[in-house]
């Protein structure tokens, strides 16, 4: 949901996904000279509560000595940004944001505009299209405020675990749990199928007498060894199918077909591994889609895998069965299958991505392949973000990552270009932050996991590509991948959005500590002109005008 208002030079645009309420800010330039940031005051209506949302920042003037990770109420230290977010936000919920611009001085505050902007959450599974992330960040100050240094596993009555989730295991139990014997059946496809409480549960849907098919990655001794073992310790070995043809490559699938009398009826896909790691440690969303069309695809995929097919013989099928569109896709929803014969699929997406005209937004878990650095270098759209879990892939030469780097610093430095690298806050010796830990399941890839593209979010008709493929070579080509095509879909485009802003906001701000100046702690507010390059020809100019949906 989107909603706009004005008032008095002030203009806020709000963009409300599931636990995210995106809000852009615009005040018209002439009224800016002695701002010192925005105050948000929340209602929230379905809970009958009001204050004021706190952020991390305070005035050295009026700084009231609070510990470290402490926050300050936005009517006494405002925020200085004209983009920001209400990240405990949740769904369902009615609220109404009153947004203040402040001048004056710290110890004495002064309205410059005021005006209020009502807005609903959307439920995760409130449509066609029901979209669950986790939060993806154990390294959090959230996290350390909430458990301190404690393992997830290791906080008793699994609050922590609950807490990461947020909603994405207990949607995934659900969606199992609800078949109906003799009714339902369910198709898995899994490159992580590997934990427990999870197999118990479709063992337990198999008991019921659910018919149950799983076929499961086998090809190399990682994830093999533990998906056999925990196949094994759940005794659902009769329900498996091991996916060996094809040592080079990968069975990447994560997704899982529900079949009612006969036809199929939904899918649950994105990109989270049915393992520990996946749910809980980095960040991962799951997307299900209750069309019938879009699951007998997905159906008719998982029968193709269910022969267990060298990859020759297997692409030329997926070609047939998930055809690419000519141009932009069609409205709706549109799955893309791998392993292809030619890169067409890659770069098709990143044709959508360079044709962006207002905003682009991409995660790369595994570095950024050359189709998409000729789209950073060369779109024409005025922002383009880009969250990484690291600045490259693992290479071999060490001159190799470094010039990879290099190239990456290079898009970096381009306006248009809005880049953050995964990372956490490792000491407790920065003012006002304290130290955080990694959940410790996962090793390859530790904070994002998502494989997913936003063009033009905030258009009438954006776009979503999303699923279980890294935008890379082999995902396209050796791989067995399953992503989906989403146009037109406004409420799932918002919903997105606010997700990638909250991860992106998190991760950049830990990468901007290690630029940290001694002298002028990230902890306290500025009180000179910190909004000026929120105008003009920046790249803080251009975010201003997109999320707060103004032309100047």
């Amino acid at each position: 949901m989107r909603k706009s208002r004005t008032s008095d030079g002030l203009k806020v645009h709000a963009i409300a996904g599931t636990y995210v309420v995106l809000l852009g800010f615009h005040l018209d330039h002439l009224l800016c000279d002695g701002l010192l940031g925005f105050s948000i005051h929340r209602t929230d209506h379905t809970e009958d509560e009001a204050y004021y949302l706190e952020a991390s920042k305070c005035f050295s003037e009026t700084d009231p000595g609070l510990p470290a990770g402490a926050t300050y109420q936005t009517n006494s230290h405002p925020i200085q940004s004209f983009q920001w977010a209400d990240y405990s936000a949740k769904p369902g919920h009615r609220y109404t944001y009153r947004v203040a611009a402040l001048g004056g001085s710290p110890a004495a505050l002064v309205k410059i505009a005021e005006l209020n902007v009502s807005i609903e959450t959307e439920s995760p599974d409130g449509g066609v299209h029901d979209i669950y992330f986790n939060r993806g960040i154990a390294a959090s100050q959230a996290y350390a405020r909430r458990f301190g240094d404690v393992e997830p596993n290791k906080v008793p009555n699994g609050a922590a675990l609950s807490w990461l989730s947020r909603g994405l295991y207990e949607a995934l139990e659900k969606f199992v749990d609800n078949c109906t014997p003799g009714q339902d059946a369910l198709y898995i496809a899994a490159y992580e199928f590997n934990f427990s409480p999870f197999l118990n549960v479709v063992r337990n849907a198999i008991d019921k007498g659910v018919e149950v098919r799983i076929i499961y990655d086998a090809r190399k001794a990682y994830p093999r060894d533990l998906n056999e073992a925990k196949i094994a310790q759940s005794q659902i070995q009769g329900n498996c199918i091991p996916r060996t043809e094809g040592k080079s490559a990968i069975s990447h699938n994560k997704f899982i077909v529900k079949v009612t009398q006969g036809s199929p009826a939904s899918v649950w896909t994105g990109g989270t591994n049915l393992s520990e790691g996946g749910i809980y440690g980095h960040s991962n969303v799951a997307h299900v889609i209750e069309e019938a069309a879009v699951a007998t695809a997905f159906f008719s995929y998982w029968k193709l895998l269910e022969q267990n097919p060298k990859s020759a013989s297997l692409r030329p099928d997926v070609v047939n069965l998930s055809p690419l569109p000519a141009g932009k896709p069609p409205k709706g929803t549109t799955p893309i299958f791998s392993p292809r014969r030619t890169l067409d699929a890659l770069n098709w997406y990143a044709d959508l991505a360079g044709n962006a005209k207002d905003g682009l937004f991409m995660t790369f878990a595994f570095g950024m392949g050359d189709a998409f650095k000729d789209v950073y270098k060369n779109s024409s759209a005025p922002l383009r973000f880009a969250l990484m879990e690291s600045k490259t892939r693992t290479f071999r030469e060490p001159a190799d990552r470094v010039a990879e780097e290099r190239r990456i610093n290079t898009l970096r430095r381009k306006k248009e270009n809005v880049f953050a690298i995964g990372g956490l806050v490792r000491t407790n010796q920065l003012d006002g932050w304290l130290g955080e830990r990694l959940s410790g399941m996962n090793v390859h890839v530790r904070y994002v996991h998502n494989k997913f593209m936003l063009v033009d979010p905030l258009s009438s008709d954006p776009i979503i590509v999303a699923g279980s493929a890294n935008f890379s070579e082999a995902s396209t080509k050796s791989n067995d991948e399953n992503m989906i095509v989403v146009r037109g879909n406004t409420r799932a485009a918002d919903i997105y959005l606010g997700e990638f802003m909250r991860l992106y906001s998190h991760h950049a701000f830990r990468e901007s500590l290690q630029w940290r100046n001694s002298a002028n702690p990230p902890k306290f507010l500025r009180i000179d002109e910190w909004w000026s390059d929120y105008f003009g020809d920046t790249s803080r100019s251009s975010r201003r005008k997109f999320f707060a949906q103004v032309s100047n």
